[in-house]
């Protein structure tokens, strides 16, 4: 919370001085009717009221007055708002290497897992999509607020050799860019989000397997579209090809260079729950935008309560010695 106005804070002076001056009158009048008074007599035409009785009232007074004052100094705090028109594209890695059981059943499977569990707790009305790419890349499933036939798409995946990266983004791109502009003629917000285990192995024909990538990022650059990276498993993930193991380590550097050419975060995961955590501060990103909002009638609506009660704390007590 923060407060837009906040040299106002410096009227909390007065109810501090305004109790303190209440502790030394109280104080003072004490010793004055002990003084001056018979004790006996003042006991018998004026019963000595409790000491909490006195006190609570100005308590409630001078604490409806501090927070009058936080009120009055504009009072404001950041709140998620779910975004409605925006489009989320879902990237996935389908090649073999995504069989490895480093992570539990297997790459994919835990990855199928957090991706339901990413796109149901997005805003209704987001646009979701799905591409996956091995030796080739696919559009799934257009961006769409249908999370049931999403799920169904998820839940479909298919491994295939190689690993076309570009392709993938490439794809994504393309269905970012075919969503139709607003009322004023803007395309609506996206982001991309990758997850992959490895090192891109395939690219076009002029273009290295590294270089198609990179020309995809400088696309996503370019139309404002940040590229979120997951690199999804360890260093000792292997796969069983023909009856030979081969390798496949997790190649985080790859995607956080997309990551950081685009705007875009990148992230780690080595077990299914770090990539279920991954996803929940992917889903705060790209799914709400931040707002400001003044929160000021809040604080008025305390020291409202807080007045009225003082006024009643003392009516009442008021009316129990009349």
């Amino acid at each position: 919370m923060t407060f837009l106005a906040g040299w106002r804070l410096l009227l909390l002076l007065v109810p501090v001085l305004l109790l303190v001056a209440f502790w030394a009158a109280s104080r003072r009048n004490r010793a004055t009717a002990v003084r001056f008074s018979s004790t006996d007599l003042l006991a018998s035409v004026a019963p000595r009221r409790s000491g909490w009785q006195r006190v609570i009232p100005w308590l409630l007074l001078t604490g409806a007055m501090a927070i009058g004052v936080l009120g009055f100094a504009e009072p404001a705090a950041e709140v998620q708002v779910p975004k409605e028109r925006a489009t989320v594209m879902l990237t996935l890695d389908t090649s073999r290497s995504m069989n490895a059981d480093d992570v539990s059943p297997s790459r994919l499977r835990a990855a199928q897992d957090a991706a339901r569990t990413f796109v149901s707790g997005l805003p209704s009305g987001l646009q979701v999509g799905l591409v996956t790419f091995d030796g080739s890349a696919r559009l799934q499933r257009a961006p769409s607020t249908d999370r049931a036939a999403l799920m169904r798409a998820i839940d479909a995946l298919q491994l295939g050799d190689g690993t076309d990266t570009g392709a993938g983004l490439e794809v994504s791109l393309d269905t970012i860019q075919a969503a139709p502009p607003d009322a004023e003629g803007k395309q609506p917000p996206a982001a991309v989000v990758l997850m992959s285990d490895g090192t891109p192995t395939i690219g076009t024909s002029d273009l290295s397997p590294q270089a198609a990538v990179r020309a995809q990022a400088q696309r996503a650059s370019g139309m404002g579209v940040p590229i979120t990276t997951i690199a999804f498993g360890t260093e000792d993930g292997a796969v069983v090809i023909e009856g030979e193991t081969v390798p496949v380590p997790v190649d985080p550097e790859s995607l956080a260079g997309i990551a950081d050419q685009t705007g875009g975060q990148a992230f780690t995961a080595e077990s299914a729950a770090e990539l279920g955590s991954v996803y929940d501060a992917i889903g705060s990103a790209v799914g709400y935008d931040t707002e400001t909002r003044d929160i000021s009638a809040w604080f008025a609506g305390g020291a409202f309560v807080l007045a009225a009660l003082a006024a009643a704390a003392a009516l009442v007590w008021r009316q129990a010695l009349a």
